[in-house]
């Protein structure tokens, strides 16, 4: 069936008229999502090869809070797997940092004092509030609360042990042995010998030393 030239140009008037988000967009998401992944997985080298590419693509729009969003997903990723640097690359745009992000970089870094919970992603807000980390469902967003409750000493044994089976549930391997970790010397420290044996066998493969 042919369609009438009119009836064409109304349908290219359509498309026309919901422009597609810009470039820099698609690949800064695309790099940021990778760069997680292969974070989380224990890929380092290709980690960081997708974050340059990321912030590269954003730096590009010289927006400070812009580039500041790619450098809270680093700081994120951080967190989850109990890696606290102060995150140097937010720390220097924090001046032109939006108020939502202050507040997530301070949430991160277990700065609860004060801290509105309506300034937060709405799955972290729970947590600000009562330590709900099983009201978290996606996995990153627990793992990332996991960490920021570990950062701000609210962390649980329950929650740990969250964080530990969301980790290896994933196959996210850097976390997993960071978390795997935190088990281990609370067993040593409680005198738990068969406890400690089993998690360190777990830590063993997961290091690939089995």
């Amino acid at each position: 069936m042919r369609l009438a030239p009119v009836l064409i140009l109304a349908l290219l008037a359509g498309c026309g008229s919901k422009p597609l988000p810009p470039d820099w967009q698609a690949n800064a998401k695309g790099s940021l999502d990778a760069f997680t992944d292969d974070y989380l997985k224990g890929n380092s080298a290709a980690a960081e090869a997708e974050f340059r590419r990321a912030r590269l693509e954003t730096t590009a729009t010289g927006r400070p809070d812009h580039v500041a969003q790619v450098e809270l997903v680093r700081c994120a990723a951080h967190a989850a797997s109990l890696v606290f640097d102060d995150c140097p690359g937010y720390a220097a745009l924090a001046a032109d940092a939006t108020a939502e992000q202050r507040a997530y970089a301070d949430y991160l870094a277990g700065r609860w004092q004060g801290l509105s919970a309506a300034l937060l992603p709405e799955q972290h807000r729970p947590v600000l509030a009562g330590g709900q980390l099983a009201a978290v469902a996606d996995p990153l967003a627990r793992m990332v609360a996991a960490g920021a409750l570990f950062k701000a000493g609210r962390i649980t044994p329950e929650g740990i042990a969250q964080a530990v089976d969301t980790a290896s549930n994933q196959g996210w391997r850097r976390p997993l042995l960071a978390w795997l970790g935190v088990q281990a010397r609370r067993a040593e420290a409680a005198g738990d010998t068969a406890a400690l044996e089993q998690i360190r066998k777990r830590i063993a493969l997961a290091s690939g030393q089995r």
